[in-house]
């Protein structure tokens, strides 16, 4: 039920490779492929001479050396992360041992709401609980190095502390995991939360930034429009899943099962957090209601009276 998106999977950057992507950003590519990576994570270095790196990868030796060399004539001053996924921020550390930059990032990794009695963390394993930044950046905050200036943009959703990147002088923003061209975010409950990636999704569609450079894939063109796609997508989800209800289809399984036509067998267990998600941002607002004191992956729902 993607085919309201006008995705783009073409993407020909092997992994190691630095490619120039704007007057000011080079990318490496990790070598970290999967069903839910691509091809793997989009690390990017910002200016010339002195210079950032945002989401330097995972904690690959093969990746964070590639980053290395592709700098190794310049300064690396600050080191951005989007947010705490294994994906994206590991690599700090050998980053940072080998440069002395600073760290920028909105937090150290949290859950997008509280446990609730006896839930387990189903992605505790995907989080990169050892990272916290130096900096800690808020909504509207700048940095700025010779040549390039980056501006901060809380989107919480994916991830309770993702941030974007505005980069004043190409005009363009790095939007790690929320908006990419090649698939729609995961927001996996608790590490995610479908209300908060909605209102996210709802800030940058007010932005003016036509290119997007993604944690994951090639660039995201026609930036408005195509988060427009993403929110439309994620209105079409939720009317399928009250639909599905009316017909008293009831269970999370069930429910996916009737949504997800044809999906790869190894993207079930993303696909069953992400309808939670959506029955948790139901619920919240009153249009569903559940058989238990919260939203649960094991729980009935049905349609609000």
């Amino acid at each position: 039920m993607s085919e309201d998106i006008a995705f783009n999977r073409a993407f020909d950057a092997p992994p190691g490779r630095v490619d120039e992507v704007s007057p000011l950003v080079r990318r490496i590519v990790a070598p970290n492929p999967s069903p839910f990576t691509f091809t793997g994570t989009c690390s990017y270095i910002i200016g010339r001479g002195q210079v950032a790196i945002l989401d330097p990868g995972p904690d690959d030796p093969a990746h964070v050396a590639a980053l290395l060399d592709a700098v190794r004539d310049e300064t690396v001053t600050h080191v951005f992360v989007t947010h705490t996924h294994r994906d994206h921020s590991p690599a700090v550390r050998a980053v940072v041992a080998a440069t002395g930059a600073v760290t920028l990032g909105e937090g150290p990794h949290r859950a997008a709401r509280p446990l609730a009695i006896g839930e387990v963390n189903p992605l505790d394993a995907s989080a990169d609980t050892d990272f916290s930044p130096d900096i800690r950046l808020g909504e509207g905050d700048t940095i700025a190095g010779p040549g390039w200036t980056l501006t901060a943009i809380k989107t919480p959703g994916h991830c309770a502390n993702h941030l974007a990147f505005a980069l004043k002088e190409d005009d363009l923003l790095f939007s790690g995991d929320h908006v990419m061209a090649w698939a729609t975010s995961i927001v996996a409950p608790p590490d995610g939360s479908m209300g908060d990636y909605i209102r996210s999704l709802e800030k940058l569609g007010l932005r003016e930034e036509r290119i997007y450079l993604p944690g994951h894939g090639g660039p995201v063109t026609d930036a408005p429009d195509f988060v427009r796609a993403y929110l439309t997508h994620r209105m079409s989800r939720e009317a399928a899943i009250l639909r599905a209800l009316d017909r008293e289809v009831e269970t999370i399984p069930d429910l996916v099962r009737g949504i997800y036509i044809g999906l790869d067998p190894r993207l079930v267990g993303a696909a069953s957090l992400t309808v939670l998600a959506h029955l948790e941002h139901l619920v919240s607002s009153g249009r569903v209601v559940t058989d238990g004191p919260v939203a649960a992956i094991t729980g009935r729902f049905r349609r609000a009276a």
